[in-house]
């Protein structure tokens, strides 16, 4: 279904179009009649689900020495610089 509202209509209802169009309606402001834009839902955001979830791409060894690189042992030597 397609919704077409006015510029001042759609100011106000803007809520119940937001809706519409999560909805999976077609929603188009218009301006003297004219349609100007579509208002659609943002795509769901990609990336990592979990932590960890690259671990298994990185080269072998490569994980551990980046774990390595953040024990109490470096973390001492770190504040022993900013100490001296």
């Amino acid at each position: 279904m397609v919704v077409q509202v006015n510029m001042l209509d759609a100011k106000s209802q803007l809520s119940r179009l937001v809706k519409a169009a999560l909805a999976g309606e077609e929603v188009i402001i218009a301006s003297y009649g004219s349609p100007q834009v579509k208002l659609v839902p943002c795509a769901a955001a990609g990336g990592l689900k979990q932590p960890g979830a690259l671990a298994a791409a990185l080269p072998d060894g490569l994980a551990a020495r980046v774990d390595a690189a953040f024990s109490e042992a470096v973390d001492q030597q770190v504040a022993q610089l900013f100490n001296s």
